[in-house]
């Protein structure tokens, strides 16, 4: 049971775990019509039909192309998301922003998924999305254009598969980690926050050029991964919500022929109603870290720092009930990559570094078979602060600093319209998210879903920018 709720909730998780997590601890440290349109348009009607003259073998290569074609899915979808509670952002004393009702996002997005299993034991799949921003879209406006387009390759991987392993090779994600949301254990990834828009916690996760190879034993299960080319969290994109205009450009970093690689493994044992879990890796930083310049017109060197991971996780079914705990000792982090600025740290020129403890626990409650309910709470510390003398730091970096989550959903009509809830803060009190979520399916391939987002945050808060920001957003979308 506990296998299957996880993978339930993977689904479902939505980007705003991210968000708080990173705000919490600042305070802590092209337009042709497709061929696809066309092989897949079942109206299309020819005049003469010459399959009296096939022959078995043109037969069986017309039904190979067909099954070709059903490897694919492609989702469209139609997003629009705005501000509209037009308010003023007190600075200063003396100085405030104007929070004016503004359209931000207005985007055409198509996904495409490959999966074929094109032999025994063998499994091709890849992925891949474009996105075209209409005017009055952020990524437009920058650009002083009618239309930007952006492309993105997401999966490419092959699997072999055994009698009781499988070897993944290409792009793709490892997740480890029990907790909803922000698990403190959810760290090989890199992600991409870039707006307030609503999507899958997989659509965030960018994927790297992974090795991984998974044994499953009769009592346990082991999981090994090798991270040929480490990436970090995209610099944020100019005109985004979370871009900060500066007196320099954040640059991405050039490994200069650095070979740098990340490795880790774990091990899972389960029983009955339960799955143990311990993990171990070497692994950098997602975040990448920089040093304000010291002469003007300069841009910052980006800087990556490696460090080492131990983990423990565990889950307990108990009925409809779902237990998680996650707990995580970093060894060696910088401590720059507790601070706040889009979704990259600057710091002082400090290299200093901590121990990081951290855990994340809550539970999942199925109260029928269309509600759930789920609650996730982290909390962390830094210990073995190695400081300099030089180091300006406010004491705040020893204290406890974290997040919790809860949210609640329930599926009306079959399953085909779904209310969803979210509530999201830090554990000072500091800010919170509020959202709503209703999505109906109108039919296997049509869907309409709106959301509205409420942000409440304090002074010192990493996101007081956003606060008494509401915003409204609606989605359409068709998939086949």
């Amino acid at each position: 049971m506990s296998s299957r709720l996880g993978r339930a909730r993977t689904k479902t998780t939505r980007l705003y775990s991210f968000i708080f997590l990173f705000g919490v601890i600042y305070g802590q440290d092209n337009s042709n019509k497709s061929l696809d349109d066309i092989l897949l348009d079942d109206n299309i009607d020819f005049a003469f039909d010459d399959s009296i003259f096939n022959s078995p073998f043109e037969t069986e290569q017309e039904s190979s192309k067909n099954d070709w074609l059903d490897n694919f899915t492609i989702k469209v979808s139609q997003q629009l998301y705005s501000q509209i509670n037009h308010h003023r952002i007190p600075i200063t004393p003396t100085l405030s922003i104007d929070r004016k009702r503004d359209l931000e996002i207005n985007r055409l997005g198509t996904n495409v998924r490959y999966q074929n299993v094109f032999a025994p034991g063998w499994l091709l799949q890849a992925s891949a999305q474009l996105r075209l921003h209409w005017a009055g879209d952020y990524q437009s406006e920058v650009e002083n254009k009618n239309f930007e387009w952006e492309f993105r390759g997401n999966e490419l991987f092959l699997q072999r598969s055994f009698a009781n392993q499988t070897i993944k090779l290409g792009r793709q994600t490892v997740v480890w980690g029990e907790t909803l949301g922000n698990s403190v254990l959810d760290v090989i990834n890199i992600n991409e926050f870039r707006d307030f828009s609503i999507i899958d916690i997989e659509d965030a996760r960018l994927n790297q050029w992974l090795l991984v190879w998974d044994f499953f034993g009769d009592d346990s299960d082991f999981s090994s991964f090798i991270n040929f080319f480490p990436e970090f969290n995209p610099n944020p994109v100019r005109g985004s919500p979370f871009f900060f205009e500066m007196p320099f450009d954040l640059t991405e970093y050039d490994r200069e022929g650095d070979l740098i690689f990340e490795v880790g493994t774990k091990w899972k044992r389960s029983f009955k109603g339960s799955d143990v879990s311990l993990m171990a890796a070497y692994l950098y930083e997602n975040q990448l870290s920089f040093d304000v310049p010291s002469e003007a017109f300069k841009n910052p060197k980006p800087k990556v720092n490696d460090f080492v991971l131990f983990g423990f996780s565990v889950n307990r079914a108990l009925g409809k009930l779902l237990l998680n705990l996650d707990i995580a000792y970093s060894h060696d982090v910088l401590l720059g990559s507790f601070n706040f600025l889009s979704n990259t740290s600057m710091n002082s020129g400090s290299s200093s570094k901590a121990n990081r403890l951290g855990t994340s626990f809550g539970f999942e409650y199925a109260v029928n078979n269309n509600q759930n309910i789920s609650i996730g709470i982290q909390a962390q510390k830094l210990t073995n602060i190695d400081s300099t003398p030089f180091d300006n730091f406010s004491g705040n970096e020893r204290k406890v600093f974290g997040s919790w989550l809860a949210r609640y959903s329930n599926a009306f009509n079959n399953g085909n319209l779904t209310v969803s809830s979210t509530l999201q803060g830090d554990l000072k009190g500091e800010s919170l998210l509020a959202l709503m979520d209703v999505t109906y399916n109108l039919n296997d391939k049509w869907a309409i879903s709106t959301q509205i987002i409420s942000i409440s945050a304090a002074d010192n808060s990493p996101l007081f920018l956003f606060s008494e920001d509401v915003r409204l957003g609606a989605t359409v979308s068709f998939s086949f």
